[in-house]
């Protein structure tokens, strides 16, 4: 009875290592396949490394796939295994290989980019890319390793190629020495537990990033993927078939919303228009913390021209403006549908106000630096241009389109001098800079750069924080330049100017060591000041104002209302006099029915106003 304990224990033992031993090739090269294409695609640069659990993870996923190839029929099982191959190394070489020439591993955009490419363009670009010299380079390592595979399985194949001959089956007995009994059994129980051992140790220390892996692709809408990625425990996609799989899922869920908006594109409705402004034009902003604006206060000199034009009458601030989101892709989705906070459905069930204007008869210009298609682009300008880029969609909204990003604001000047002949009598012009978006030493030639370390009394900041207040004070100063070189080609006609940046930024305010944005599942009031409130600004050029002295007056009883620019699109289609029953005006703020009791909703959740309140009255 306790032999038979033992062989019964023996056996459970055993089938731990069983699906390694049975598909040792397979688990061999997955293993080794994931481990060149982790380190493959490392960058270049100081203090960069790969994911610190790769090999836990690793051998975690080969193992559970060995398991289920296990339990398959031999036949099935040996397709499986081929197919499984095909996709592994055709992923793996196109992420190396994209990482090689992008800097980039596969991304939403490149699969857009991909579904978007004909045949005649995709031979121009592999005979762009694809040279002798991808062998030597990072892309050859998995080559190699695909060489040796094949190599091996011909080898293997010719091994074990079957034969009833009693010829074979003399002469091609398993040779060299052979376990006995007792070692296998031995053999069995060692190698069972320590595939036990480390596979339960690597499931414990990978089973976060499983579960956040899980929660990345459980989303409905591409802006909660996004949202999920700012949080400190967000997914490593360690592998390329797992950022393959996301890929194709972002790109799933962006195509629901398009199918949407295009479904509605003939519903959109407008009645007639009067074209009450000639000459409409919105500068988009990125990442502009109010409390560095000289224009609100700031005692440091970032936005001078700005002030300047304010003191003379020229610019109209606005003095309690929000955005909802602090996230550019949300408050981008805000921005451009009638959609509100707080409305029934989805942003993608409204109309988009430039495809209104465009149907109502104004000629829509759209200059961006930050959302054309890139294959290294990030999931959070994936998200928040999706919509814009879309050909049909795009088609539908403008009529004219730069087709470049410059490395400075500056360019879109450029491409909008080039372009302008193409304007009509009634215009809708957009321009959306980067502004300070993500990388401030970027944002500011260093010719332009005025702000050092040493102008700040800040004792609590340590030099490196000093640095890059600097440079983002450096940034603003920029873009006050860029901003008032846009008002200066439109100060000669009939035009009204609108700023407004998507969210705000934290920068060491109030000398907390934080900068950029926090998202945090709760809004506390220092968030809800540096990361949603806004500066806004209207401009009315002399003509302008001569012509439409009753917008005037509406822009000074409004500077000092309560505004979050969900609503900006109402604004927009009241000052472009269309007649549409997608205009509501207890949202305009202009309107005298505008209404300054609505709730101003944070991120879906959280009142601005009760939160800033509350501050005051501590």
């Amino acid at each position: 009875m306790r032999k038979r304990k033992e062989n019964i224990l023996v056996r459970l033992l055993g089938l731990f290592f069983h699906p390694i031993r049975q598909n040792s090739a397979f688990f061999l090269f997955m293993f080794l396949l994931g481990t060149i294409c982790t380190f493959a695609v490392v960058p270049d640069r100081p203090k960069a490394h790969a994911y610190p659990l790769w090999w836990a993870e690793l051998f975690a996923d080969v193992y559970l796939l060995c398991v289920l190839l296990s339990i398959l029929p031999k036949v099935v099982r040996k397709w499986v295994k081929r197919i499984f191959y095909v996709i592994a190394y055709g992923a793996a070489i196109a992420d190396v290989f994209c990482f090689s020439k992008f800097d980039s591993t596969l991304t939403p955009t490149m699969m857009l980019l991909v579904g978007e490419t004909n045949g005649r363009e995709a031979a121009e670009f592999l005979s762009t890319f694809l040279s002798p010299s991808i062998i030597f380079g990072r892309t050859g390592w998995v080559l190699l390793l695909l060489l040796v595979h094949v190599v091996w399985s011909i080898f293997w194949w010719r091994k074990t190629k079957p034969s009833h001959s009693y010829r074979y089956r003399e002469y091609h007995r398993p040779a060299g020495p052979q376990l006995t009994p007792e070692a296998d059994r031995v053999m069995k129980v060692v190698m069972g537990l320590a595939c036990a051992a480390f596979f339960g140790y690597c499931v414990w220390q990978t089973w976060p990033n499983k579960q956040a892996m899980s929660r990345l692709m459980s989303y409905d809408r591409i802006g909660d993927v996004e949202h999920e990625l700012t949080k400190p425990d967000k997914a490593n996609l360690y592998l390329p078939v797992y950022r393959l799989a996301f890929s194709l899922y972002a790109n799933r869920l962006t195509s629901t919303q398009v199918d949407t908006i295009i479904e509605r594109e003939d519903h959109v409705d407008v009645d007639s228009c009067s074209f009450k402004s000639a000459n409409i034009v919105l500068i988009f902003g990125e990442s502009y913390n109010k409390s560095h604006a000289q224009l609100y206060g700031y005692d440091k000199p970032t936005t001078p021209r700005q002030l300047e034009r304010a003191k003379n009458g020229e610019i109209y601030p606005f003095t309690d403006v929000v955005a909802p989101w602090n996230l550019t892709s949300f408050v981008f989705k805000h921005l451009f549908s009638l959609y509100c906070v707080g409305d029934s459905g989805e942003w993608s069930d409204y109309p988009l106000f430039p495809e209104v204007f465009r149907k109502a008869g104004y000629h829509v210009t759209f200059l961006t630096n930050q959302f054309l298609p890139q294959a290294k682009e990030a999931v959070y300008d994936f998200s928040g241009g999706f919509f814009l880029n879309n050909p049909e969609l795009s088609k539908a909204m403008f009529d004219t389109r730069n087709d470049k990003l410059s490395y400075f604001d500056e360019g879109l000047l450029n491409d909008y001098d080039r372009l302008k002949g193409e304007n009509t009598d009634h215009n809708l012009i957009i321009f959306h800079l980067k502004g300070q978006h993500v990388d401030y030493r970027t944002r500011c030639p260093k010719s332009k750069m005025k702000f050092k370390p040493a102008d700040y009394d800040r004792p609590k900041l340590n030099a490196s924080e000093l640095q890059r207040l600097a440079w983002y004070d450096n940034s603003l100063l920029y873009n006050d330049s860029i901003v008032d070189q846009i008002i200066r080609r439109f100060e000669q006609q009939e035009a009204i100017v609108f700023y407004v940046p998507d969210h705000g930024e934290q920068v060491y305010d109030n000398d907390v060591h934080f900068i950029c944005r926090n998202h945090a599942s709760e809004i506390n009031a220092h968030m809800a000041r540096y990361e949603y409130e806004i500066p806004f600004w209207v401009y009315m050029s002399p003509s302008y104002k001569e012509a439409h002295p009753d917008v005037v007056w509406q822009v000074e009883q409004a500077q000092h209302k309560p505004f979050m620019t969900d609503a900006l699109a109402h604004m927009l289609v009241y000052l472009g006099g269309i007649h549409t029953k997608s205009y509501r005006r207890e949202l305009n703020l202009l309107s005298i029915k505008y209404d300054e009791a609505r709730k101003r909703i944070l991120k879906d959740k959280t009142d601005y106003d009760v939160v800033i309140k509350g501050e005051m009255g501590k």
